[in-house]
């Protein structure tokens, strides 16, 4: 089933209401490279768009929502796509991206295409609402609600998952959500320890 929604009920109840990155996002960047190339799906008014590119990456903004996307054409570093991504093919599949970033947005189908979307030394940040949410708002719907440990199923065969988290937050509103941070298995990930760290260690 597709996740299409409607006003009433949406899987991104706030999505444009604040340009503040996510704290999870902001957890997890230094996991991305300056230079690298970023695929922002569900972009919405662009706040992880915006975050990146102010980080030096080069970032494809993508959402159905013209709009939204509007106010993120003469940001530098960051190109501005209208597209349906629950309708028709999946536009990127000749592409390859440093990094892949998804929040507050659900639409399972999409689950192959992102983790063939993400190159080998890739990373994928999502973070979106799960099943318990039901009882703080909308997404209410299925639908729309991770069940328990989905993110981590979908990333553990394909990824090497760096955290995951799941439960409820206060984080803006009182909601439940999952979050994943993974790299691919290129990715030069614990971070090389120095001589001198090494020494500190032992």
């Amino acid at each position: 089933m597709k996740s299409r929604t409607t006003p009433a009920e949406s899987s991104a109840p706030a999505r444009h209401h604040t340009l503040s990155p996510s704290p999870w996002i902001r957890r997890f960047a230094h996991l991305v490279p300056s230079g690298a190339r970023v695929l922002d799906i569900a972009a919405g008014q662009g706040r992880h768009a915006r975050y990146f590119a102010s980080r030096g990456a080069r970032v494809l903004a993508v959402d159905r929502d013209a709009k939204a996307l509007a106010s993120l054409a003469d940001v530098a570093g960051i190109e501005a796509r209208v597209a349906d991504l629950e309708t028709g093919q999946w536009p990127f599949a000749a592409e390859t991206f440093d990094a892949v970033v998804v929040t507050n947005y659900l639409h399972r189908p999409l689950f192959p295409h992102l983790l063939s979307t993400i190159g080998d030394k890739g990373v994928l940040l999502y973070e979106t609402f799960a099943l318990g949410n039901e009882c703080y708002g909308h997404p209410v719907r299925s639908d729309f609600l991770l069940r328990p440990g989905e993110l981590l199923s979908l990333a553990q065969p394909h990824l090497t998952v760096i955290a995951f988290e799941q439960g409820r937050t206060d984080e803006g509103r009182e909601a439940v959500v999952q979050r994943v941070a993974a790299v691919g298995r290129a990715h030069e990930w614990p971070p090389h320890l120095s001589a001198r760290d090494a020494s500190a260690g032992s």
